[in-house]
C-alpha cells in the first residue's frame, strides 16, 4: 500500500488544496458565548456595570446572564452572585468592569471555574504606566494557566449582530451585515456605530479589543476569515501588536476575503499620540506600510474609505490592471476623476484603434475622442449604453468608471437601469458616479440593487478604483512564484563563515566591524566585493599597491570610526608608490586631529576599480514592531538628501526583490536610460535575496550598509556586472543577550531542518523544508502519482489539473515557517549533477501544521511518489516530522488515516504513535504525545 496519509481531518483543513486554518472555535466563548458573568455589575445609573447587563438583557442574546456583586442580592431582578466561583452553572464568558488593581485576582477566580473567554472592559493597565503594565502581566499570567483567552483590557467590548450579543457599553446595537470590524479605539467604534445606523451599513461582528493583552489582530483576523457571515474584514489600528501573528494571519485571509486598514500615526504628532492612548511603542509608518503590502492588506486614509472598499470589493470583480477608462456627460467631472486616478497611482487606458472606430460610429462629432470618453452633455439612455458596452470590450481597459451629471436632456434612472446587466459581463470592475441630489436617487439606488457601487463624487470613485488595483497588486506579490537564486549551496556553506566573522568581533568587545571584516561578510553570502588588504606600516601600503597594480584607494583601517569621509578617510585613484605615502600619512594625520591617534590602526589598500555605473545603497536596520528591515535605494555621498528607497521585510524572493526595486526611482535609469542598455536586473534581485538570507541567518547584524553597490551601465562590456565598493556592519555587543534580539517579523527559511537521507536503494536524498521556488518541482511530482495515491492522500478523486493549479500549489509552497512546516525530499535526476531546477525531482513530502496559537498540538500527512514507495522515505519523513514538532515545543502530533491504508498506519506505529479508529468519519487516527522539554 502507499505511503500516504490523508490531509487533515479537522472541518478545518480543505482537503484538496492541504492548507491548515486556524482554529477558531477556541474564540467561541467570546463571541458565541450560551452564558455570561458579568463582574462588577451593578444598578448605579449611568455606570459601565449596569449598561453592560441591560444591553444583554435588552439585545436579542438569548444565553443566561449572570451579575456578580458582593454586595447586592439581583441586579436588575436578576440573581447577583457575590463570585464567580459561586455560579453553579458553566460560564462561558466573563465580562469585567471592576478596577484594575482588582482584575488579577479575578482572572484567577475565572480560570480556576474553567471560563474560557474573558473581557476586561476596565481601564488603568500599560497605558498608565509601569504598574499597570505589571498589572497586565499578573492578568495574562493567570490567564495562561488556564488556556483562557481575553479580550482587552481598556475596550468597550464586543458585539455578535447574528447571536445577539452585545457585550458593550455602548448605546445601540450594530445592524446585521457582512462587515467584521474591528478597532483599538472604543471611542471611534461607538462614532462608526452611530453613522452606520443611519447609513443603513450592517456588520457581522463589532468589537473594541483596547490593549491587545492576549487576543489580538491575528486571532480575530482567523476567526473573521472562517466566519460565514464576513466579506471583508475591516480595521482600525493604532498599534500592530504581535506583527508576526498579524502578517501571518492577514496573508492567509486577505486571499479570500478583503482586509482593509486605516492606521493613524503617518506624522510624528500622531505616532506619539496613538502611543500614549495604547502604552505600546509604535515603529515607522513606512515599515508599516511595506507589511502591509507584503500580507496583502488593503491601507486606506479614511474612515468613509473603509466601507466603500468593502462595498466596492464586495460587489465588484478586481481589476486585473491599473487602467480606467472613463465614460461620462460633463467634461469637468471627467477632469476631477483623471487627476484623482493618476494621483493615486491608477493610470487612463488607451483607447484601441476598434474602440475609436466603434464609438466614432454612433457618438457625434464633438464626443472627446480620447479616454475620458466624454458622450457630451445631451446623452440618452441608449447612448450611454452603447459606450459603455463598447469601452468595456477594450482590451486596454481594466475598469470603468460611468459619470452621470443631471443636465436638462439626461435621464438618470433609465440610465442606470440601462447599465444593470453591464454590472458582471466582462469581469471588470464598473463603478458609478451620479452626481447630484434628488434627481439621481432613484438612479443611484437601481445600480446599487444591481452591484454597481455608486458615489457621489467622481474624484472619490477613482481613488476607490486605484485602491482596487492596488489591492489586486499586493495579492498578486503574495504568490507570485519566485526564481530559485543561484549560488544557493555556496550561500549555506558561507552562513558559518560569516558566524564566525561576527562571533569573533564580539569576542573582542567590539560593536563595528573593519573594512575587510565586513567585505568578508559580504563574500561569505555570494555578494562581489573589491579585494582589500589590510596595510599597517607605509611600506606595507606601497608593496600591496604594488601587487594589486596601480591605480588603488587607500581608506583608514580603524576598528570605532563609523564613516570614513567624516575623518579624511578615503584617498582615491592613487597611481603610484609616492602618492600611497602621501596617503598613508595624510590620513594618519587627519584621523589625529578629528578623532584621535588612537582610532588609527592603518590603512586597507585595494585595486581602484574601473566601472561605469549607477550608484545604489542595500542596508538593513532595525524596527521597534519589525525588527530588520532592509532598504534599497540610489546610493552614494548624497543618499539623505535624495532619499530615493524602498522597503522590505525580509526574507525575500526574486519576485519581492524586484518589486521593492520597482518602487524607486533608480530602478528607471537601472532599466536602461538615454541608450544605455540595463542593468543585470535578475543578477540584482539576485543579490537581494541573498542580502536577505544574510540579514536573516546572522541575528546578531544590528546595521549594515552597502554603500555604494555599483551596478554597471553596460554588463556585457567585460565589466563585472555589480560589486560592493564599501560596507559598514554594526553588531550588537556583549551586553546584550540572544534572547534580546529583535525577532523577526517573518519566519525565514528553517534551514536547521535540511539534512541527508540515504533509500533503501542506497540512493542519496536531501530532505528540507519546502520553498516558495518548489511549484514547478510540485508540478512534475504531481504527475507521477497513481490514482490510488492521491485517492487515499485526499480521501477522494482529485484530478491532477486540481492538484497542479498555481493558486493551490503557491499556498502550498508559500507557507508560514512558524504555523507549519513542510519537508520535501529531493534528488538530483539521475544523469544530471542536480545544479538547476529542472535537474531536480521531488519523491515526497511531509507536512506538520499547528491547530492554533496555543501550539498544543499538531496534525501531519505524508505523499510519498508511487516509483518511490517502499524505501523506507515515508517513515523517515515521519520520523523527521516528530522531531521538529519537539524542537518546536509541540505538545501532541496527530494524523488521520484511511482505514484501508496499512502501509501508513503501520508507519506510524513503528515511530511511535498509537493507532485507533477516528470517533468520526471512516478513519484512523494516529496520536503521539510529546513530553515537555
Amino acid at each position: 500500500m502507499p505511503d500516504t496519509s490523508p490531509a487533515q481531518h479537522s472541518p478545518k483543513l480543505d482537503r484538496s488544496s492541504d492548507i491548515l486554518h486556524y482554529d477558531v472555535r477556541q474564540l467561541d466563548a467570546i463571541v458565541a458565548p450560551k452564558s455570561v458573568a458579568v463582574i462588577g455589575a451593578t444598578e448605579k445609573a449611568g455606570s459601565v456595570g449596569r449598561t453592560i447587563v441591560w444591553n444583554l438583557l435588552s439585545s436579542p442574546f438569548g444565553g443566561t446572564i449572570y451579575p456578580v456583586n458582593p454586595n447586592r442580592a439581583n441586579i436588575l431582578g436578576i440573581k447577583a452572585y457575590p463570585e464567580i466561583g459561586a455560579i453553579p452553572d458553566k460560564i462561558d464568558l466573563a465580562v469585567i468592569v471592576t478596577p484594575a488593581p482588582t482584575v488579577p485576582a479575578i482572572i484567577k477566580q475565572c480560570v480556576d471555574k474553567g471560563v474560557p473567554g474573558a473581557i476586561i472592559i476596565s481601564a488603568g493597565f500599560k497605558e498608565t504606566g509601569a504598574a499597570g503594565a505589571a498589572l497586565e502581566q499578573q492578568v495574562l499570567a493567570e490567564a495562561r494557566r488556564g488556556r483562557l483567552r481575553l479580550i482587552g483590557p481598556n475596550c468597550l467590548g464586543v458585539m455578535n449582530p447574528f447571536s445577539g450579543l452585545n457585550a458593550t457599553f455602548a448605546s445601540k446595537v450594530a445592524r446585521q451585515g457582512s462587515v467584521g470590524f474591528i478597532s483599538q479605539s472604543g471611542a471611534l467604534c461607538t462614532a462608526v456605530l452611530d453613522w452606520s445606523l443611519r447609513e443603513e451599513v450592517g456588520f457581522s461582528f463589532f468589537a473594541s479589543i483596547g490593549s491587545m493583552l492576549d487576543v489580538g489582530w491575528g486571532d480575530l483576523i482567523y476567526y473573521l476569515g472562517d466566519d460565514p457571515h464576513t466579506e471583508s474584514i475591516v480595521i482600525y489600528m493604532e498599534t500592530i501588536g504581535d506583527a508576526r501573528a498579524f502578517l501571518s494571519a492577514a496573508r492567509e485571509v486577505a486571499l479570500t476575503k478583503p482586509i482593509i486598514v486605516i492606521k493613524p500615526g503617518r506624522t510624528a504628532g500622531a505616532a506619539r499620540a496613538a502611543a500614549s492612548h495604547t502604552g505600546s511603542l509604535t515603529g515607522s509608518d513606512e515599515v508599516l506600510e511595506v507589511a502591509f503590502r507584503r500580507s496583502g492588506v488593503l491601507r486606506v486614509n479614511a474612515i468613509h474609505e473603509l466601507f466603500y472598499m468593502s462595498e466596492i470589493l464586495a460587489k465588484q470583480p478586481r481589476p486585473k490592471g491599473p487602467k480606467l477608462t472613463i465614460v461620462t456627460n460633463a467634461g469637468g467631472p471627467g477632469v476631477l476623476a483623471v487627476d484623482a486616478l493618476l494621483t493615486t497611482g491608477g493610470e487612463l487606458a488607451d483607447l484601441s484603434a476598434e474602440t475609436m472606430v466603434e464609438l466614432n460610429s454612433f457618438l457625434p462629432a464633438a464626443w472627446s475622442h480620447n479616454n475620458p470618453v466624454d458622450i457630451l452633455g445631451d446623452a440618452d439612455p441608449s447612448r450611454y449604453a452603447k459606450a459603455l458596452q463598447v469601452a468595456a470590450a477594450d482590451p486596454n481597459s481594466d475598469g470603468l468608471l460611468v459619470i452621470l451629471t443631471p443636465q436638462a436632456m439626461t435621464d438618470p434612472t433609465e440610465t442606470a437601469d440601462q447599465l444593470k446587466p453591464f454590472a458582471q459581463t466582462y469581469g471588470k470592475p464598473v463603478i458609478a458616479s451620479w452626481m447630484g441630489g434628488g434627481d439621481v436617487e432613484a438612479g443611484e439606488m437601481i445600480l446599487n440593487r444591481a452591484r454597481i457601487p455608486t458615489f457621489h463624487y467622481p474624484d472619490v470613485a477613482a481613488t476607490m478604483f486605484t485602491y482596487m488595483w492596488r489591492y489586486t497588486y499586493n495579492l498578486r506579490s503574495l504568490y507570485e512564484t519566485p526564481m530559485l537564486p543561484v549560488g544557493l549551496a555556496a550561500a549555506d556553506a558561507g552562513r558559518h563563515k560569516a558566524a564566525e566573522i561576527v562571533a569573533a568581533v564580539r569576542r573582542g568587545g567590539r560593536t563595528l566591524l573593519t573594512e575587510v571584516e565586513s567585505k568578508e561578510l559580504l563574500a561569505a553570502y555570494g555578494i562581489p566585493t573589491v579585494t582589500t588588504r589590510v596595510a599597517k606600516t607605509e611600506a606595507e601600503a606601497v608593496k600591496l599597491a604594488d601587487e594589486f597594480g596601480y591605480p588603488v584607494v587607500v581608506k583608514i583601517h580603524s576598528e570605532t570610526i563609523t564613516h570614513k569621509t567624516d575623518v579624511g578617510g578615503v584617498q582615491l585613484n592613487l597611481r603610484d608608490a609616492a602618492a600611497v605615502r602621501r596617503a598613508f600619512r595624510t590620513i594618519q594625520t587627519a584621523v589625529a586631529a578629528k578623532a584621535g591617534a588612537e582610532h588609527f590602526l592603518g590603512v586597507t589598500v585595494q585595486p581602484m576599480v574601473k566601472l561605469d555605473g549607477y550608484e545604489v545603497i542595500i542596508g538593513s536596520s532595525i524596527d521597534p514592531q519589525f525588527g530588520p528591515v532592509i532598504l534599497f535605494g540610489a546610493g552614494g555621498q548624497l543618499v539623505e538628501v535624495f532619499k530615493d528607497r524602498a522597503l522590505a521585510l525580509p526574507p525575500l524572493t526574486t519576485t519581492l526583490a524586484r518589486r521593492m526595486m520597482q518602487r524607486t526611482l533608480i530602478y528607471t535609469a537601472l532599466q536602461g536610460v538615454r541608450g544605455r542598455p540595463p542593468a543585470d536586473l535578475d543578477g540584482l534581485e539576485q543579490l537581494l535575496v541573498k542580502f536577505s538570507w544574510l540579514i536573516t541567518e546572522q541575528r546578531w547584524i544590528k546595521e549594515l550598509d552597502i554603500n555604494p553597490l555599483i551596478v554597471a551601465y553596460d554588463p556585457a562590456n567585460g565589466q563585472p556586472p555589480m560589486i560592493a565598493l564599501d560596507a559598514r556592519v554594526v553588531v550588537y555587543g556583549p551586553e546584550t543577550a540572544e534572547a534580546d534580539l529583535p525577532r523577526l517579523a517573518i519566519v525565514p527559511y528553517p534551514s536547521q531542518y535540511i539534512s541527508s537521507f540515504t533509500a533503501r536503494s542506497g540512493q542519496a536524498l536531501t530532505l528540507r523544508p519546502i520553498r516558495p521556488e518548489d511549484e514547478p518541482l510540485l508540478v512534475k511530482f504531481h504527475g507521477t502519482l497513481s490514482e490510488r495515491s492521491v485517492y487515499l492522500r485526499y480521501l477522494h478523486p482529485l484530478q491532477l489539473t486540481q492538484r497542479v493549479a498555481h493558486e493551490r500549489l503557491s499556498r502550498i509552497c508559500f507557507i508560514d515557517y512558524a504555523r507549519e512546516m513542510a519537508l520535501v525530499a529531493e534528488r538530483a535526476v539521475p544523469g544530471t549533477d542536480g545544479h538547476q531546477l529542472a535537474d531536480r525531482e521531488i519523491l515526497g513530502v511531509g507536512r506538520l501544521s499547528r491547530t492554533g496559537p496555543s501550539n498544543a498540538e499538531a496534525e501531519f500527512a505524508i505523499l510519498v511518489a508511487d516509483n518511490f514507495q517502499g524505501q523506507g522515505l515515508g517513515s523517515e519523513l515521519l520520523r523527521r516530522l516528530v522531531a521538529i514538532g519537539r524542537e518546536e515545543g509541540i505538545g501532541r502530533i496527530i494524523g488521520y488515516i484511511s482505514t484501508e491504508n496499512d502501509a501508513m498506519q503501520n508507519i506510524a506505529r513503528k515511530v511511535g504513535f498509537t493507532v485507533r479508529h477516528a470517533k468520526d468519519d471512516d478513519l484512523m487516527l494516529a496520536q503521539l504525545d510529546l513530553p515537555a522539554a
